[in-house]
């Protein structure tokens, strides 16, 4: 859906005044779509999880962060009761649908998220118009990094703008979420629109993914800093690896007799393990041991304790990749590399961020090391599989917003 964000060789925090041009931008365009202006503009960011990958469908603990780069959605009202929405990272690729009946799922691909958020905002009640949007981006899609969430939410926003309704923000994440399973196909869990709608600036968001209790934690003081690392490799987590993986869980979860994975801690899992063949095993083990290590991790961030915590970030990538089977050898190679630098170079740990099978790592590094670490990583990954990652550093970020037009 969007293009990768640029490399950041000096892995200095995104600007905060990064959505001055970025609303130059998409008013621009959507100006040359549409021959008008735009009246309405949402934003929504991307997301990283620290810890806690595949713990949100089993109702497990996770540890994500709102992140600065997002999606923009521009948009003014039409009196012609259709939806027509462009996105400019699909060559100008465009969707036209009728907003006064029932939505359906359509082409080209990436229109269904917003179609299935605007189905969903009917079904809550709110009387949709017609509407002309252009999608713009600074978030890489395919990364790990949320980009379908960003959209959704970006919509739902935006439709409240434009309609002068204010949904429960629970309410709206969830309307997402079920826009993702719905229309888009992908069995998600509640992290990525909960961190995309709820996150706060210097807060990272511990989030019971059953209870859906959410608690803010404080990313305190400035000597670590979070490194985005994206791979340049796409994953498709509609493709069917992503479902196998959760069917895997709900039926380890059956032959556990518990209702689900979170009701398992690790002890308990080894003294059923015999109930379960290997595979499951595997999967059961990496997701009551990861909840195990989120709850750990937060304890870990609260005491300024970076080691430690780096030691439950590299713990999870080895899970996630021999347990739970989502990682590759591209995402395997900044974690080495990381580890070989490890804390002579500043750098406290390393795993692989969101549903794998490609996409971005992140990595804790001293505040002071992280340029220099941001270029050895890139010059170590360059050098293994002859692809030039993207780097940035990011800080905890707000969420969704309706943004001023100028």
């Amino acid at each position: 859906m969007v293009p990768p964000s640029p490399s950041l060789s000096s892995a200095a925090p995104m600007s905060h005044d990064i959505h001055a041009e970025a609303i130059r931008r998409v008013q621009k365009r959507f100006s040359e779509m549409t021959g008008q202006e735009a009246t309405h503009l949402a934003f929504a960011p991307g997301r990283v999880n620290l810890i806690g990958e595949h713990t949100d469908y089993n109702g497990g603990f996770v540890l994500p962060l709102a992140i600065e780069p997002g999606i923009y959605v521009a948009a003014r009202l039409s009196a012609q009761g259709r939806a027509k929405v462009w996105s400019t990272q699909q060559s100008q690729s465009s969707a036209e649908f009728d907003v006064t009946g029932k939505i359906e799922r359509g082409e080209p691909a990436w229109s269904n998220y917003v179609r299935g958020v605007v189905a969903g905002m009917k079904d809550a009640g709110v009387a949709i118009p017609g509407f002309d949007a252009v999608i713009d981006a600074t978030l890489p899609a395919g990364g790990g990094l949320s980009s379908s969430a960003a959209l959704e939410v970006a919509t739902a926003t935006l439709l409240e703008s434009l309609t002068g309704t204010a949904l429960d923000s629970e309410k709206k994440a969830l309307i997402c979420q079920k826009a993702e399973h719905e229309f888009a196909g992908t069995p998600c869990g509640i992290m990525d629109q909960f961190a995309v709608t709820f996150g706060k600036r210097g807060q990272l968001l511990l989030l019971d993914c059953r209870s859906r209790e959410r608690r803010l934690i404080a990313m305190r003081g400035t000597d670590v800093q979070l490194l985005v690392i994206n791979t340049m490799v796409k994953h498709e987590l509609t493709d069917g690896g992503y479902a196998s993986r959760r069917e895997d869980c709900h039926e380890a979860a059956r032959l556990l007799g518990v209702p689900e994975l979170r009701d398992c801690s690790s002890l308990e899992l080894e003294r059923s393990r015999t109930k379960l063949p290997d595979r499951l095993y595997r999967r059961a083990r990496h997701v009551t041991t990861e909840n195990e290590r989120t709850l750990a991790a937060v304890e870990s961030l609260q005491a300024g304790r970076w080691e430690e915590l780096g030691g439950l970030m590299y713990g999870s990538h080895a899970s996630l990749r021999d347990d739970f089977e989502v990682s590759c050898s591209e995402l395997d190679v900044v974690v080495q590399a990381a580890r070989d630098l490890g804390l002579a170079h500043g750098i406290y740990g390393c795993r692989m961020t969101g549903g794998g099978f490609g996409g971005c790592c992140i990595a804790l590094v001293r505040t002071e090391r992280a340029g220099e670490v941001a270029k050895e990583l890139r010059a170590r990954y360059a050098r293994a599989t002859g692809l030039e990652p993207t780097i940035f550093s990011t800080a905890p970020a707000d969420g969704t917003t309706v943004l001023p037009l100028p």
